[in-house]
Formats: structure tokens, sequence, C-alpha cells
């Protein structure tokens, strides 16, 4: 079970870290002509780094049993993203754009070709090791040629769609409310690169959108899902 904490006060009054996430679709381009790849995610991974004594304090909160802190950084804290790509910027900068893609907590070993792809996963659970950072074996994938990656397909041909998201947007029947039109472009949006003229074909959407307060909603033919 994990616990999340919004911490609306203590996010409110720390300031924003705008340390930049990595560009995904630049990440996932990165992976095509690999022979070989594995795909990690860390355990748990904002609770794999500690907080300093004198800020634990400030992630407390009560329960029943009595009132507790955080020793490591909890979910909920809103620099918490980019305290993370931080660190694994750091650690793995000699490795990154080489044999190795990171995105907060999932990491991609990527092998030009087969017979190095050992190496690099050595070299990169060697960092692993230095940094104490632990992997959930039920969410890796090590020696493969192609698997899931920040939603997308990746393989040695290059990106394909991610066969869930497309039969998500399939299995959706029409539309009757404000959040299931909203919910719907999102899909397409994620999608957008493999759907030709997907913003024309979108357009009767992002209208309701822009409508939604004189639009009649409730009805099973309020807004029809075709082509």
């Amino acid at each position: 079970m994990e616990n999340v904490h919004r911490f609306l006060r203590l996010n409110k009054a720390c300031p924003k870290d705008f340390y930049p996430l990595p560009r995904i679709d630049q990440l996932v381009d990165s992976t095509s002509d690999c022979k070989l790849l594995s795909m990690m995610d860390a355990s748990q991974g904002y609770h794999q780094i500690m907080l300093a004594p004198e800020d634990r304090k400030k992630v407390s909160f009560i329960t029943s049993e009595g009132t507790f802190c955080y020793v490591a950084m909890p979910f909920g804290l809103k620099n918490a993203g980019a305290t993370y790509q931080r660190l694994v910027d750091k650690i793995f900068r000699p490795q990154i754009g080489k044999n190795i893609e990171v995105y907060v907590d999932d990491m991609l070993v990527k092998s030009k070709k087969a017979e190095e792809h050992v190496k690099d996963l050595e070299e990169t659970f060697s960092v692993l090791r230095k940094y104490k950072l632990k992997l959930n074996p039920a969410k890796c994938a090590f020696g493969v040629q192609g698997g899931r990656f920040l939603g997308f397909m990746v393989t040695q041909r290059g990106i394909e769609a991610n066969p869930l998201k497309i039969k998500a947007i399939i299995d959706m029947k029409a539309l009757t409310c404000l959040n299931e039109v909203q919910r719907l472009t999102r899909r397409i949006a994620a999608l957008s690169r493999f759907i030709s003229k997907s913003a024309k074909k979108s357009l009767s959407f992002f209208k309701t959108l822009r409508k939604a307060k004189t639009f009649e909603w409730g009805t099973p033919a309020s807004l029809p899902l075709k082509n």
C-alpha cells in the first residue's frame, strides 16, 4: 500500500523547481536501431531519496497511532519529480544518450550491438549499486527486442503505437459528458504521431469542449464516435 499525502500548505510555501524533464518523444525515438533493450523501473522510486534530518518534520502527518514523519521523500511533493530527475541525470550522466535513457524512475538500457548488452547492463547495475537504488523486478524486462517504455512500444524497427491505448479508444461508447470528451482528446493526443491528420479528425471534439456550457449532454447519442 502506498501512502500519498497532498501537502497542500507545504507545496504552496515551496518555490517551484523548474528543473526540466526529458522530452518523451526524443527518448523513445533514440531507441530505434537498437538490437537489445532492457526496461527497468525503480522500486518505490521517490522513497529511495532520503530527506535531510532537519526537513523531516515538514512532512509529518497525524494518524490514530500518533504523529509520524517521513525519513525518505514522499509522493505528493510538487518538486519530487524534478528532484528525482536531477538525481538520475547526475548519476547516469556518462551513459545518458549512449546506452541508457532515464525518465524519472523509468530506465531503458539500449545497445546497438546485441553482444554489448551485458556490458551495458553491468555498467548500469554498477551505478545503481553505488547509489543504493533498487529495482522492481515485476516491472523489469531484460534483453528484449521490444517492449513498452513511457507509454510507447519501442522496437528495433522503430516506435509503434501502444495497443492498449488504441483499445481504450475503440472501447469507448458515445460520449455523454464533458469529462468523457476530455478523456478522449487526451487519448488521441497521446497517439497523434500515429494518426494521419489527427488534428482535423479531432476537430469536432475540441469544438464541443469550447461550447461545453451550451452543449446538451446526457443522451446516449450526444456525441457518437465514428471512424
